[in-house]
């Protein structure tokens, strides 16, 4: 598997997971099952949920994991891998089996969003690439989301690409954002791969490379008549932009009948200017020209602009989207949960810090979501062992994960579990959605969930329970932990 630049993808990984792998190799554990979670620990900008995004790539990528010659023989020049284990490189392949939330999802600190289970060496080998596309798009998705609820409805569309930290962060970045809700990108390339819609008018040395702005215009008119949106703040938006782009439409669009038009603010006192734009249009006309904004936006200008009563019916949000300025990181981990001793009895393993949230659940587990059947609406998440089954039928008490004292007891409620298979010993079960299903889906399920977990600030704690059996067992290996290494605190 290649990316852009020529690199085989498998080599996108720690050293440590191959210094690893080659340690389990000759230390006779390459073919220990062993199981690693993904979940992050705690929500961007401080939201009530972010969005899972990703999946599409990482599917991509373990299909196609291999090593070739030239990677076997730089490892050899290291000259810290054993031999078998070279060998045993040349025929790599993933042969064991991946759960994972569909791309589009809201996700909560602390839940499973993808389980591994594979041999030691697979299982290590995955993890920097699958860490680096869920983080990534989740993060973007996310940001994107938040954006978009803050533009009620107004379409917003991606302009990050020359703002972007490298190829992918612009490429599947625009991928991720369109997920999270955009109408479109400014990226092209990403509409070429993977249909999100590439969208675009002109840039300020357009109306710069002609002897007026309203040369300008009319010529962009003339090329584009069914699709002319003008850039109008290139010299003064209120004493020649607008009165320009006016005349413009009046020359070329009116004689054809046409009125689908609009203009772009890309500088200035966008609530003012946007208002004065709005008036001025509507005196001349031209009711339904369509008013575009951009200029470093993001949730939070796009929320103070409408309160002021700025006209706007669509943003183009570039560098605070396609880097989520804000909170550049989404903190995703991956974490051993689990081994199969020879017997293929199922071990849980348990990682303990002074920092309780950096405290795992052990076990092979799943998660339930709780949707309420009177209202439709998310209500909680529910995290238990594999084994266990949800009876959805009888009243189930859950508890705030901080604070279990804080309990509510849920009736009339369907559980839907939130992974689904991806891989079954190293064969694709899945069928991956069409990006337009996964944007719709991230859409309804975001829908589901009550207002105060969607505000912007102190949202509401979403419920993300342990069932007791999983609680039960974490108190009992902490508490193990405790008596071995003498902690009696």
């Amino acid at each position: 598997m290649k990316s852009a630049n020529g690199i085989n993808l498998t080599m996108l990984c720690d050293y440590y997971e191959l210094t690893m792998g080659n340690g389990y190799y000759v230390g006779g554990l390459k073919d220990r099952i062993t199981y690693f979670d993904v979940f992050y620990r705690s929500v961007p900008d401080n939201g009530g949920f972010a969005i899972a995004a990703g999946l599409e790539q990482i599917i991509d990528y373990v299909q196609k994991l291999h090593f070739n010659e030239e990677d076997i023989e730089y490892l050899r020049s290291r000259d810290m891998f054993d031999d078998g284990f070279l060998d045993y490189l040349k025929n790599f392949h993933f042969s064991g089996d991946i759960w994972a939330v569909p791309e589009g999802t809201p996700i909560f600190p602390g839940e499973p969003i993808l389980t591994v289970r594979a041999p030691a060496i697979q299982a290590q080998l995955v993890e920097t690439y699958i860490l680096l596309e869920l983080n990534h798009q989740s993060l973007i998705a996310t940001k994107a989301n938040r954006i978009c609820r803050a533009a009620e409805g107004r379409a917003v569309m991606e302009f990050g690409s020359r703002r972007a930290q490298g190829i992918a962060g612009a490429v599947t970045g625009a991928r991720a954002a369109y997920i999270g809700g955009c109408a479109g990108t400014a990226c092209t390339v990403s509409d070429e791969i993977y249909g999100v819609k590439a969208l675009g008018t002109m840039a300020h040395s357009w109306v710069q490379m002609f002897d007026t702005e309203y040369d300008a215009f009319v010529e962009y008119c003339k090329t584009y008549p069914t699709n002319a949106c003008l850039l109008v703040d290139t010299y003064n938006v209120i004493k020649s932009g607008i009165p320009n782009a006016i005349r413009a439409f009046n020359t070329v669009l009116k004689p054809m009948g046409i009125t689908n038009c609009g203009i772009r603010i890309d500088s200035g006192d966008i609530a003012y200017l946007t208002r004065q734009a709005r008036k001025m249009l509507d005196e001349a006309g031209w009711t339904g020209c369509k008013i575009t904004v951009s200029n470093s936006l993001d949730e939070r200008l796009i929320t103070e602009l409408l309160h002021q009563g700025a006209k706007i019916d669509s943003y183009g949000v570039g560098e605070r989207l396609i880097t989520s300025k804000s909170s550049p990181v989404f903190g995703g981990v991956y974490k051993l949960s689990a081994i199969e001793d020879k017997d293929g009895n199922i071990i849980p393993k348990i990682k303990v810090s002074e920092n309780v949230d950096k405290i795992t659940n052990p076990g092979f587990k799943k998660v339930y979501r709780f949707f309420s059947r009177q209202t439709g609406m998310a209500e909680a998440d529910y995290i238990c062992m594999h084994d266990e089954v949800v009876d959805d039928t009888k009243p189930l008490e859950i508890c705030d994960p901080d604070a279990r004292w804080k309990s509510k007891i849920m009736e009339d409620f369907k559980a839907v579990e939130l992974q689904v298979p991806i891989f079954k010993n190293g064969e694709l079960v899945y069928d991956m959605p069409s990006l337009e299903h996964i944007k719709r889906n991230c859409a309804y399920q975001v829908s589901t969930l009550w207002p105060e977990v969607k505000r912007f600030d102190y949202p509401h704690q979403y419920y993300v329970d342990l069932s007791p059996k999983l609680m039960e067992l974490k108190d009992e290996m902490l508490h193990n932990f405790g008596k071995k290494s003498g902690n009696n605190g």
